[in-house]
């Protein structure tokens, strides 16, 4: 037995982890955790990519639009993002915009945002310092790639029970 496993789950608040599911109490601190932690790295990485005026929601938003090379709406960077604030991903479309690292176009009637070519060299940048820095890391403790894919499928799916819960708490 280990000298730490009888003092129970590591939780930021005692009192959430005394219910009936401690775990997920657990869950949380670690998630906690883990996003202020993935967000620092995400400025500090772009400030290093050469980029270093942006704030973690824009970093998101710019590799969105980046991927797949396709033009993006508004409504579809949301979705994909599961951000229901609409106008914080709008404010950075704009940024993103004055910064050129994005340009805006049309597809019918609907306004679609685009990388330019400053934005894919700055998320080129942005992965190369990750494969150096990060990636390298985290291959170095030997985790293994496909049990990290279990837990992000499993965050995933414990994203849908939040939102849900989310939608019942709102009609209280």
């Amino acid at each position: 037995m280990h000298p730490s496993d009888d003092l129970g789950p590591i939780v930021s608040s005692g009192h959430l982890a005394s219910g009936a599911m401690p775990a997920l109490s657990e869950f949380e601190f670690a998630l906690t955790m883990t996003v202020h932690a993935f967000q620092r790295w995400m400025l500090r990485c772009m400030t290093a990519a050469g980029i270093p005026e942006l704030t973690p929601m824009d970093v998101l938003v710019l590799h969105n639009v980046n991927h797949r090379g396709k033009a993006k709406r508004l409504a579809d960077i949301c979705l994909v993002l599961n951000i229901e604030d609409t106008h914080l991903v709008n404010y950075s479309l704009k940024k993103l915009e004055r910064l050129k690292l994005l340009k805006s176009g049309r597809k019918g009637k609907e306004k679609t945002v685009a990388i330019t070519a400053a934005g894919e060299d700055a998320c080129k940048r942005y992965a190369q310092i990750r494969e150096q820095l990060l990636v390298k890391s985290v291959l170095a403790t030997g985790v293994d790639p496909a049990r990290l894919s279990e837990i992000a499928a499993a965050m995933r799916s414990l994203s849908g029970q939040y939102d849900q819960a989310a939608r019942a708490a709102a009609s209280l």
